[in-house]
């Protein structure tokens, strides 16, 4: 089945022998690709130029589909079919066969040409994958477009998981895993066994030093992805999710240098602190009062050093709409969140192996809230 990627226009064209207008009847849907799609949730007319109509039917699409992440990996893709029908005159024609299609979040490059499908496999455009060891290893691909998946360590097989066709828009994509599902971390191992779990420094200085999810190379049908897993013992880990090119959730580790910086905004008042009758008044009260304060933070990361082919990786992050951050934080229980993060670069320098020899990346990001709660 053919994709619209619907970041970048997505055309549906249609002539005939003296056409002069033409209307699409365009559904728009979730769940279980049916012949039973309810309301029309568009119904557009053009008049014909030289006996063809064109709808660019993509925008549209974008308002359906809403991207949000709160740590859970999930498909997000709606269907879309649609029916033509032409006029000659005022006379409407019969009705074109009904079109069925699935629409991604994804876009193409100019070179890509016009309607990009982007009908790979792997939803990703590297095939080596820089993970933090003990983390879990998260490859989305298109779970009509494979057949098999397996996970390999030191050419030995761990396990191969084999992919069907799904009619469900929710698992479109399928983001395959080494890990238990969607446990992700060690005390969500615990957790899921039906333990307690009781956080400390030592006990997580101590689980990383052990290898939980040993796999260095993936297989998805006869493509290989180079897993490399990383021990960072001096500085902390950061892991960005974005929305990459394809339209899918994609994984990008930092494993150096972090800095973290505070711009804080005040708007303040001159205040009469002089007692009413009396020249006189306190020398320890504020004349310049603040009527209000508030902040937000910024975070500079490193990559550490990664493949040439990260050129591509990091030119979707940037083209990214949607980012967010995974972080360690020194919490009672030590564990992960996931928060919101806008990218505040707006240039980058392409590096290469001859020109820069070892590639390192430098991202400014912005978290995407205020830091004193204001939510109401």
């Amino acid at each position: 089945m053919s994709k619209i990627n619907i970041r970048s226009p997505y055309f549906v064209q249609t002539s005939a022998t003296n056409l002069t207008s033409a209307k699409i009847d365009l559904y728009i849907y979730t769940g279980t690709q049916t012949t039973s799609r309810g309301a029309i949730t568009y119904s557009l007319e053009s008049t014909a130029y030289d006996y063809y109509v064109k709808f660019d039917i993509s925008e549209l699409i974008k308002d359906y589909l809403t991207i949000e992440f709160n740590g859970m990996y999930i498909s997000q893709t709606v269907w879309v079919d649609y029916q033509i029908t032409t006029y000659v005159g005022s006379t409407p024609q019969t009705p074109l066969p009904m079109v069925q299609k699935s629409a991604f979040y994804g876009y193409g490059y100019f070179e890509d040409g016009y309607n990009p499908r982007l009908n790979e496999a792997v939803l990703m455009s590297n095939d080596i994958v820089y993970k933090l060891d003990d983390r879990p290893l998260i490859i989305p691909i298109d779970q009509n477009n494979v057949s098999t998946v397996t996970f390999l360590k030191n050419g030995n097989t761990i396990y191969t998981e084999n992919i069907t066709p799904t009619p469900s828009s929710y698992n479109q994509i399928r983001y395959i895993t080494n890990g238990s599902g969607d446990i992700g971390t060690y005390k969500d191992r615990v957790l899921y066994d039906g333990g307690t779990f009781e956080g400390s420094k030592c006990l997580n200085e101590f689980m990383n030093t052990i290898t939980l999810y040993p796999v260095d190379t993936v297989l998805v049908d006869d493509k290989e992805i180079k897993i490399v897993n990383v021990e960072e013992c001096k500085h902390k880990p950061y892991k960005l999710i974005f929305i990459n090119k394809f339209g899918a959730f994609q994984d990008l580790w930092f494993f150096k240098k972090s800095s973290t910086s505070l711009d804080v905004v005040k708007s303040e008042y001159k205040s009469n602190i002089a007692y009413t009758g009396i020249i006189s008044y306190n020398v320890d009260e504020h004349q310049k009062k603040i009527l209000k304060k508030q902040g937000s933070e910024r975070l500079t990361l490193n990559s550490g050093f990664v493949d040439e082919q990260y050129n591509e990786v990091f030119r979707q992050l940037m083209f990214s709409e949607s980012v967010w951050i995974e972080m360690e934080v020194d919490v009672n229980d030590w564990g992960w969140v996931t928060l919101p993060v806008n990218v505040l670069n707006s240039s980058l320098d392409f590096k290469t192996s001859v020109n820069d020899g070892l590639i390192n990346y430098t991202v400014n990001l912005e978290f995407a809230f205020d830091k004193i709660n204001n939510v109401r």
